[in-house]
C-alpha cells in the first residue's frame, strides 16, 4: 500500500512553510501536483497519494553505524550541546530525529510527531512498521522520537542519529527504517569505531552499510568516518590499524573513494609523544572541516535532490509504468483471443464428432430447422438467451482469469516494491469488465496526458537552469549569490 498520503489541508500546510523558506520549492511542489494527477488518472498513486512526499523537503544528514563508534558523541560536539547520551555501550535504541526549536530547554517529543507531520522525514513510516511486522500492533513509538534544541548549527536542517547498528540484532522494522533514511537523506555519515576493525560482530554491518551502499546511484552522498582513531593510537600501530580498516572496507566494496578519520577533541587525553599528538591533531582538524563543510553543502543538494525526484518520477511514466501498461494490454489481448478460438474450436469439433454419430442431430438439419423452431418455439428462444448470456459470462470469467495470472507474472518481475503496487493498481484498473479488450491505450491515459509528461521534463529543465544560474557563473561575469552561512570557521574555532 503506498505510505505517502497526504491530505489538503496537510499539503496546504507544507506549501505555506515552503513559500517562506524557498519560493522555487514552492513552485516544484506545485509541478508535484500535476504528476499526482496523471498517477491517479492510471491508478498507479491512490486517492491523495503525492510523488511530493517520497522524499524530505527539510535538508537531511543521517548518522548510522555501530554502537560504540561514536556517533551521539560527534552529534553534541558538532552542535555544541549534550544533547544525546553518550556511552562504550549502546544507550538509545530509538532513531532520534533533531531539529531546530527557540526554547532553550530541550524537548523530546514522541514518534507520533514524525509519523503524521508531512515536513518531516518518515512522515507515514508507521504504515512501513506494519508492512514488516503485521498483526503485531507494533508503535511508532518503539522506534522513533524527536528531539528540539536551539543549537544554531540546526536552522535550516534535520539530523537523524540512528541507534546502535548490529545486523545480526535488528529487526526488520528497524532495518527498513535505516534504509529509507538512507534514500531521504542529502548526507549520510557512516561511523566506525576504529578500535575494532576486524571483529565478526562486524561483518554484517559493513555488507549493509558499505557494500549496500556502494552500489547506489547516490553513493556520492555517503561519508565513512573512522571514529576515535585518538584511542587507537595510544594502544595500537595506528598505520597497522588503518591498514586492517582499509582491507575490511575494500572487501565490501569501497575501493575507491575514501574515509575520514577523526576522534573528539573535547574529549581525547593528552598524547604522550607531543609530536604524534600534533600530527593526529592536524589530521582530526582537517577531516572535521570536511565533514562540516559537507553538511553546510546540503542545502544545496536538498534542492537539486526534490528536482531530480520530480525528473525521475515523470520520467518512471514513459520509460517504465507505460511501456510495462502497454505490453501488458496486447499480451492480455492475445492470450484472451487464443484461449476463446481454442474454446470455439474445441466445440465445433465436438459437435461435428457428434452430429457424425448421431445423424438425426446432424447441424445441417439443426440449421434448417432452427428459423422456424425459433420463430415458433419459446423453448429455443429461451436456450438461444441463455447460451449467449452463457458464453458472455464465460468471455469475462476467461478474460478476468486470465488477467490476473498475467498480473502476478508481470508484478514478480518487479523488484522495487514501491512501484510493484504503483503497477499492480494500474494493471487491475485495465482489466475490469467493463474495459474493451481492444483499446490498446491505457486507462487513464491520452494525448493530453502525453503532452503534460513534456511540459513536467521542461519545467525540470528550467529549475535546474535557474538554480545553475544561482550556484554557479562559468564566465565570472556576474555577481555571484550570498553564499550559504558556513558553520566551518565557527566549528573550527571550536575545534
Amino acid at each position: 500500500m503506498e505510505a505517502q498520503k497526504l491530505s489538503g489541508s496537510r499539503f496546504n500546510r507544507l506549501k505555506k512553510h515552503l513559500k517562506k523558506e524557498n519560493p522555487l520549492l514552492e513552485d516544484i511542489l506545485g509541478v508535484f501536483q500535476k504528476l499526482d494527477r496523471l498517477g491517479r488518472g492510471l491508478g498507479y498513486l491512490e486517492k491523495e497519494a503525492s510523488f511530493a512526499l517520497r522524499t524530505s523537503w527539510w535538508p537531511l544528514i543521517s548518522v548510522l553505524g555501530t554502537y560504540s563508534s561514536g556517533k551521539s558523541s560527534f552529534l553534541n560536539y558538532y552542535l555544541g550541546i549534550d544533547l544525546q547520551p553518550t556511552g562504550s555501550q549502546a544507550v538509545d535504541d530509538k532513531f532520534t530525529v533533531i531539529c531546530y526549536s527557540p526554547e532553550k530547554n530541550v524537548q523530546t517529543l514522541p514518534g507520533q510527531a514524525l509519523d503524521s507531520d508531512p515536513r518531516f522525514p518518515l512522515y507515514n513510516i508507521s504504515r512501513n512498521i506494519e508492512a514488516e511486522a503485521p498483526g503485531e500492533n507494533l508503535s511508532v513509538d518503539r522506534f522513533l522520537h524527536l528531539k528540539t534544541c536551539n543549537s544554531p548549527k540546526l536552522k535550516g536542517r534535520i539530523l537523524v542519529d540512528s541507534p546502535g547498528f548490529d545486523a545480526d540484532a535488528q529487526r526488520d522494522a528497524t532495518l527498513r527504517i535505516t534504509d529509507r533514511i538512507m534514500d531521504l537523506s542529502d548526507l549520510v555519515l557512516v561511523f566506525f569505531d576504529a578500535r575494532h576493525p576486524e571483529s565478526g560482530s562486524m561483518r554484517d554491518t559493513l555488507k549493509h552499510l558499505v557494500q549496500h551502499t556502494v552500489q547506489r546511484n547516490d553513493a556520492e552522498k555517503f561519508m565513512y568516518i573512522l571514529n576515535q582513531v585518538d584511542v587507537t593510537a595510544r594502544e595500537d600501530n595506528a598505520e597497522d590499524v588503518f591498514a586492517a580498516w582499509q582491507r575490511s572496507l575494500a572487501q565490501h566494496g569501497l575501493i575507491s573513494g575514501r574515509y575520514f578519520s577523526i576522534y573528539n577533541p573535547e574529549a581525547a587525553g593528552p598524547f604522550e609523544d607531543e609530536a604524534l599528538g600534533q600530527r593526529y591533531d592536524k589530521k582530526c582538524r582537517h577531516d572535521l572541516s570536511m565533514i562540516f563543510e559537507r553538511i553546510d553543502q546540503v542545502k544545496i543538494d536538498r534542492v537539486y535532490r526534490v528536482v531530480g525526484l520530480l525528473e525521475k518520477s515523470a520520467k518512471m511514466f514513459e520509460l517504465d509504468l507505460l511501456p510495462l501498461l502497454k505490453a501488458f494490454l496486447r499480451r492480455w489481448r492475445r492470450q484472451v483471443l487464443l484461449a476463446e478460438g481454442t474454446i470455439f474450436l474445441f466445440l465445433a469439433a465436438l459437435a461435428w464428432i457428434l452430429a457424425g454419430r448421431f445423424s438425426e442431430f446432424s447441424i445441417t438439419a439443426v440449421l434448417h430447422a432452427a428459423p422456424e423452431k425459433l420463430a415458433g418455439s419459446p423453448v429455443w428462444q429461451l436456450l438461444g438467451l441463455a447460451g449467449i448470456l452463457l458464453a458472455g459470462w464465460g468471455h469475462f470469467v476467461l478474460r478476468g482469469r486470465l488477467g490476473r495470472r498475467l498480473m502476478a507474472k508481470t508484478l514478480a518481475n518487479i523488484d522495487d516494491q514501491r512501484f510493484r503496487e504503483g503497477c499492480a493498481r494500474a494493471l487491475y484498473k485495465n482489466i475490469r469488465w467493463w474495459r474493451s479488450l481492444w483499446r490498446s491505450r491505457p486507462a487513464g491515459w491520452s494525448r493530453k496526458k502525453e503532452r503534460t509528461v513534456q511540459d513536467i521534463l521542461r519545467s525540470v529543465d528550467g529549475f535546474i537552469q535557474t538554480l545553475n544560474d544561482i550556484y554557479t557563473d562559468p564566465s565570472g561575469k556576474n555577481e555571484r549569490p550570498e553564499p550559504l552561512e558556513s558553520e566551518t570557521a565557527k566549528q573550527e574555532e571550536n575545534v
